[in-house]
């Protein structure tokens, strides 16, 4: 857990063999405060010697409970063409409540 946003990561190392298996590329804020949305770019691997995935994108909602974030939800886009299509979805929605 941590007890401010910008301390938040993915990053994920296995305790017992000391394995990288999800590498946090870039992550951006989409909101900030007791509930913030993070945005994280990455990669995983299902073990230490595996090959990277391609690039990940997922979105995670956190929340402030006594004093740290801990993540309520989150929801992984699996791939640059389902980000594509995601991204053209959602600017065709704008177009329409503009």
């Amino acid at each position: 857990m941590a007890e401010k946003l910008d301390d938040i990561t993915i990053a994920y190392t296995d305790p017992a063999s000391g394995a990288e298996l999800v590498k946090e590329l870039d992550k951006a804020f989409l909101t900030r405060g007791a509930w913030s949305t993070l945005v994280f770019r990455f990669q995983d691997r299902a073990k230490a010697d595996a090959e990277w995935s391609t690039v990940k994108y997922r979105v995670v909602r956190y929340k402030k409970v006594n004093g740290e974030f801990r993540a309520q939800s989150k929801f992984n886009i699996s791939s640059a063409d389902q980000a594509r299509s995601l991204i053209e979805i959602l600017q065709g929605w704008l177009v329409v409540e503009a």
